[in-house]
């Protein structure tokens, strides 16, 4: 078992964490906020008043944060506290750029690095069922297989460090199209009078059935979107892969219609939402709803 410090104990790194503890790992854990602090306390693990903390003396140091500037700020302090031969575990879901800085920099201080961003959402992290996409060598991958196991269930290398954020943009970009997609089509079935709620099933259950159909067809005829992940993180996802597309210098037509649909439901006020609220967005549109 290793002795592991976990910065970002949010909706996504607060299960993933406990998942960790359970598993028999000694794991410290710092957040901003008391909340998840609170609750890594009581899953059993112990807390740190700084990731200064949280990081030192550790075999493996994992982040969880929201934005490429959390993670640079406390991989500063990754640098100057992990001891060398750290293995480093980002789960975030950044920039490639960034993604890359970490490993060079981590280098030269005899640190591991490997990018792994995770798919699945909130359900994903509480049911130790995540997708992860991990970017790195091989054989640092190898040592961090049991810690992906104990948090994921479909896992693979997908290339050298950035890779796993590149795996990540693409899968946002089949995410949020299928979300507008799937709400257009709720639309067309109950403006047409079809019964919306038996059509998604037949969907489901045939070439159009989705991940996003089987988990959320439900809570989006109900119009209840509590967030699993949220707007406002899709809509800094979106960001990434305009910036991946122009650097690969490719045209994404449909992802940048899809990035515009997300920015119009944060102008609408529904960032906090879950991504499914694209249905409010196209009901907007459709003059249906109210923005």
């Amino acid at each position: 078992m290793s002795k592991i410090g976990f910065v970002g104990l949010g909706i996504m790194g607060g299960p993933m964490a406990g998942h960790l503890v359970k598993a028999g790992h000694d794991v410290t854990g710092f957040d901003l906020s008391p909340t998840g602090l609170e609750k890594l306390k009581a899953a059993g693990g112990a807390t740190a008043g700084s990731a200064a903390e949280a990081v030192r003396d550790k075999d493996i140091v994992i982040t969880m944060l929201p934005q490429d500037e959390h993670v640079e700020a406390v991989f500063a302090d990754i640098l100057a506290h992990a001891a060398p031969g750290t293995l480093y575990i980002d789960f975030s879901s950044i920039t490639p750029k960034t993604s890359i800085w970490t490993a060079t920099e981590g280098a030269k201080k005899q640190l591991r690095v490997l990018d792994a961003p995770v798919s699945g959402g909130e359900p994903g992290a509480i049911n130790a069922a995540l997708s992860i996409m991990v970017g790195g060598a091989e054989a640092d991958f190898d040592t961090a297989l049991p810690i992906f196991e104990t948090v994921g269930k479909t896992i693979a290398l997908v290339g050298p460090n950035g890779a796993g954020q590149v795996v990540k943009a693409a899968n946002q970009l089949v995410v949020g199209g299928t979300y507008a997609l799937v709400a257009e089509a709720i639309l067309l079935m109950e403006g047409l009078g079809a019964d919306a709620a038996a059509g998604l099933d037949v969907l489901a259950g045939g070439l159009a059935g989705s991940k996003i159909l089987e988990l959320k067809r439900k809570s989006m005829l109900e119009r209840s979107f509590q967030p699993g992940f949220r707007i406002d993180l899709h809509h800094k996802d979106m960001g990434i892969i305009l910036q991946a597309a122009r650097q690969a210098e490719i045209s994404i037509p449909m992802g940048a219609l899809t990035a515009q649909l997300i920015a119009a439901a944060r102008a609408m006020g529904h960032g906090s939402l879950d991504h499914s609220a694209l249905l409010l967005v196209a009901e907007a549109l459709a003059g249906k709803g109210q923005a």
